[in-house]
């Protein structure tokens, strides 16, 4: 199956982002500072994956139609191991009233 994730962005919609505050700018990390709040020495979260409706702040478009992450190549570990196609992608699809990929 082929999903086209600058097509989608349905898990950028979908789901909460935590992280090590490490892979954070603050803390020598790749993630932008003003994307993120570090929750405790533990935890970071990219701001609106928290949202009662979450939204990435990092993204932009409209999902299902075409996106992108204006961070791509700093966005955090999450991010970069989540696969198109997973369950979790499946899931976050219907959440947003998009159809599976035959």
């Amino acid at each position: 199956m082929d999903y086209s994730c600058v097509e989608c962005g349905a898990c950028c919609a979908s789901f909460r982002v935590d992280f090590h505050p490490s892979d954070g700018e603050a803390q020598g990390g790749r993630v932008p500072e003003g994307l993120y709040d570090e929750l405790n020495v533990s935890i970071a979260r990219m701001r609106g994956t928290d949202d009662a409706q979450p939204r990435c702040r990092a993204l932009r478009g409209r999902i299902g139609e075409q996106v992108s992450c204006f961070i791509y190549d700093e966005r955090p570990d999450p991010c970069r191991e989540f696969e198109a196609g997973s369950e979790a992608c499946l899931r976050a699809r219907r959440r947003h009233g998009l159809a599976e990929v035959a």
